[in-house]
């Protein structure tokens, strides 16, 4: 991305971000995010989708792995992924600058037929999220994008098209082969996001490891060993965090009670949801829960 990209997306994604937090835009599917200040770790569930920033940093925790990046990087989610993000780098007057894009699988398979695009079956599995450098290419594609937010009257016609655009650059770029992995049927990386899928579905369920493996078409090692790969985490870490995660959404938009949360997403224990709560999020369930009912209500 040249200075001049730069410069304009800053100026775009800042105009119309409105309040902090991530902001919806009038382009489907796209989204601005704009913090004036460094957050505290963040536990949330990223769907495959491309974060460019322009201004400030962001690092996302994956396990013990670190994903950071800034002006002129890139993040992709290839599938469904719990992870921790913090923004370490956020001024009022330079605040953390973003433009969320959701990728369009069926897009790129389209792409990788009309290109000829060469996958390869053979290609082990790869960590569901990676960061990569914006080049001029992609930088003028995400900018055409970024402008039409000034001229509404074009979204309908020209948002698909650059949108389109922005996944061929993706398919061409440094992890055009990875991103590739996502849209193979019977790829590992497909086999994977079919199984979060699952879980994710039946997220409140035991698991049955081997009636999971089965539905994708793996065996029990294969299984395991993919879904690590791709998640850096075993299916049940996946399932576990991914239940913390939606009991924390229910307490904080339906019922403050930890008690029936913990039996409705799946627990059968609520000392040890208690405890698996503190561990993911650093405060019990009920002090974490009002703590952020105040925050939102200050705000």
């Amino acid at each position: 991305m040249n200075e001049s990209q730069y410069e304009a997306l800053v100026r775009l994604i800042d105009k119309f971000s409105g309040t902090e937090g991530i902001q919806p835009t009038v382009i489907p599917g796209v989204n601005s995010i704009r913090l004036t200040e460094i957050n505290d770790r963040l536990p949330s569930v990223y769907s495959p989708s491309l974060c460019v920033i322009v201004q400030g940093i962001k690092r996302v925790l994956l396990g013990e792995e670190i994903y950071q990046y800034q002006p002129s990087e890139y993040l992709v989610v290839s599938v469904d992924l719990p992870v921790i993000g913090q923004v370490v780098e956020a001024e009022p007057d330079k605040p953390y600058l973003c433009l969320q894009i959701e990728l369009d699988l069926q897009q790129l398979a389209e792409l990788i037929l009309e290109t000829r695009f060469e996958v390869n079956s053979q290609m082990p599995s790869q960590r569901g999220i990676f960061v990569g450098k914006v080049d001029e290419l992609m930088g003028d594609a995400v900018l055409r994008l970024a402008r039409l937010l000034e001229a509404t009257q074009d979204i309908a016609l020209l948002a698909p098209m650059i949108k389109r655009e922005i996944h061929y650059r993706l398919l061409n770029g440094q992890y055009g082969e990875v991103i590739a992995q996502m849209t193979q049927t019977g790829s590992q990386m497909q086999r994977i996001a079919a199984a979060i899928q699952i879980l994710k579905t039946n997220y409140d369920q035991p698991i049955k490891i081997e009636a999971l493996a089965a539905e994708v078409g793996m065996s029990i090692s294969s299984f395991h060993s993919h879904f690590k790969a791709v998640t850096a985490m075993s299916p049940l870490q996946y399932q576990k965090r991914y239940r913390l995660l939606e009991a924390r959404k229910i307490m904080l938009t339906e019922t403050p009670q930890a008690a029936a949360t913990a039996y409705r997403v799946g627990y059968e224990s609520t000392s040890q949801f208690s405890r698996e709560y503190l561990r993911m999020f650093g405060q019990p369930p009920g002090r974490d829960i009002k703590m952020l009912l105040n925050e939102r209500a200050v705000g």
